[in-house]
């Protein structure tokens, strides 16, 4: 008696479910009688947001014959469904010209594919609550409430998005045209970037640019700078979707992007502080101590002014999960459309706990999150990263691959991994005694060869590209300068296309 109560419930709720079979097929009979109707569309209405499945159809071969520059009407269509069973059960090919015969959908079909639209969410929605009520009350497997509730989370943003209806696979052609809009964008930019912008032509000309969904770890000894250059790559690209759109281009032309910084190291301010010092050339230093003069604070109020309508927006929260970081993600996306993520940095970020543990395995979970993170939302994903000491057991101090092997499958996931080195930090480390009047020639000698040495590397910046999927490996040479924090464009940069060994 219980199953037949529970059968009854679910048959109930499918005849309930939200949808408006009368508004589909006036609709579908509007763009018969005029096929421009797809083209006003504020909505990106696919066949899967059709309730009856027969309208599903009709709407997928309608999009197809328009996709072919073909006119679509209930005679040209008619072929396709002739042997159509669930067509059948509406009245066979002859259903087609019903849908035409009053033309009541041409007074508001842009209402009707927003009514459409909106029922396929709500039935989404729908789904994604049975859902959560069944894995709630699931107690046959280990209970994981934190997984259940990042798939939830995770659901709803699709909803959201519009994007569950869509996430089945696509057809090649459809892979075709987005991977030729990626060629056209790199085009149009002079032949450099076919993603986000860096700021720095440099490293843009190396890797085409920070493309969706990529992963890119960007690691180094503490003292390399990492920080300071993925703040610099943060601002730049921050500040160029600014300038565009203040020049009236759309952002889904601009190579520039508004970021989210999850600083889990630094608060915003401090944050803050540093983009400021770059920006009005002061010394992060003076600024946090007060020693400034008044022309200084003058210029550092013109930049403030500029920077109040940045799109930059940082969540210094400590000790995130993984969980929680691609939760607040999703948010920002959907709030202020992010098309950067910045992590400072990979190894503060925790796992669920079950992993807690083994380190290992927590940070390979870590690394595989954030690169779920950026297939979901479709942008790039720069996560710092620490490496091991043993880049300072050996003579050249300069990373390599194997550096990041004992943190798990942080290489496998990542799909560009980035080396920030900077040798006048080694060089500065070995100063020797500073002679005195008295001391011998030797030391005087010694002195003035560091001297000469660290005056040779001072300033400089080594960014190795050691994986890249997209493209080749090598060495960018970028400026460097510490009193602001700020990495630049060496004018010489004979080195930016070395292979990396």
């Amino acid at each position: 008696m219980a199953d037949e109560d529970l059968l009854i419930r679910d048959a109930a709720g499918v005849r309930a479910l939200p949808a408006n079979i009368e508004a589909e097929a006036a609709f579908l009979g509007a763009v018969l009688i005029d096929n421009r109707v797809t083209e006003e569309l504020q909505v990106n209405l696919v066949p899967g947001h059709f309730f009856e499945p027969a309208h599903a159809r009709i709407f997928d071969r309608i999009r197809v014959l328009l996709d072919r520059n073909a006119v679509v009407t209930p005679v040209t269509l008619k072929p396709y469904f002739e042997s159509d069973e669930g067509l059948k059960e509406l009245g066979g090919a002859g259903y087609l010209a019903r849908l035409t015969a009053d033309g009541q959908g041409l007074l508001a079909p842009r209402e009707l594919a927003q009514q459409i639209y909106d029922l396929a969410l709500l039935r989404e929605l729908v789904t994604v609550g049975r859902n959560l009520v069944q894995g709630a009350m699931d107690t046959s497997e280990e209970v994981a409430p934190l997984q259940r509730i990042e798939l939830a989370e995770a659901a709803l943003y699709a909803v959201a998005e519009g994007a569950s209806a869509q996430s089945e696979a696509q057809s090649f052609s459809l892979a075709t045209r987005t991977a030729i809009g990626a060629i056209e964008k790199a085009f149009n930019s002079g032949g450099h970037i076919s993603g986000k912008t860096t700021g720095l032509t440099s490293i843009n000309e190396k890797i085409g640019g920070l493309h969706d969904s990529d992963l890119i770890i960007l690691a180094g000894r503490p003292g390399m700078g990492k920080t300071s250059l993925v703040t610099n790559i943060a601002f730049n690209a921050a500040e160029r979707l600014r300038r565009d759109l203040s020049d009236g281009i759309a952002a889904d032309k601009s190579v520039g992007a508004a970021v989210a910084f999850f600083s889990l190291e630094m608060s915003a301010d401090q944050l803050a502080t540093r983009i400021l010092a770059e920006q009005s050339g002061i010394s992060s230093e003076a600024l946090r101590m007060g020693k400034i003069s008044r022309e200084d604070f003058q210029q550092l109020s013109f930049a403030s002014q500029r920077l109040a309508e940045l799109p930059l927006y940082i969540d210094d929260t400590p000790a995130l999960s993984i969980a929680a970081l691609r939760a607040r993600a999703r948010r920002l996306k959907r709030r202020h459309d992010i098309g950067l993520v910045v992590v400072d940095y990979l190894q503060l970020l925790q796992g669920t706990g079950r992993a807690n543990d083994n380190r290992v395995n927590e940070i390979s979970e870590i690394s595989r999150g954030l690169k779920t993170l950026a297939k979901e939302l479709s942008v790039p994903v720069i996560a710092l990263s620490q490496l091991s000491r043993a880049v300072e057991q050996r003579d050249d101090k300069r990373p390599m691959l194997s550096d990041l092997r004992e943190s798990g499958s942080i290489e496998q996931d990542a799909d560009m991994v980035w080396f920030v080195f900077r040798e006048d930090y080694y060089v500065a480390s070995r100063e020797p005694k500073r002679p005195v009047e008295g001391d011998d020639a030797k030391s005087h000698e010694l002195h003035a060869t560091w001297a000469a040495e660290m005056e040779r590397v001072y300033g400089l910046a080594e960014l190795i590209v050691a994986k890249q999927r997209h493209g080749a490996t090598g060495k960018v040479r970028l400026r460097f300068e510490p009193r602001i924090t700020r990495f630049s464009d060496l004018a010489d940069d004979s080195m930016a296309a070395d292979r990396y060994e």
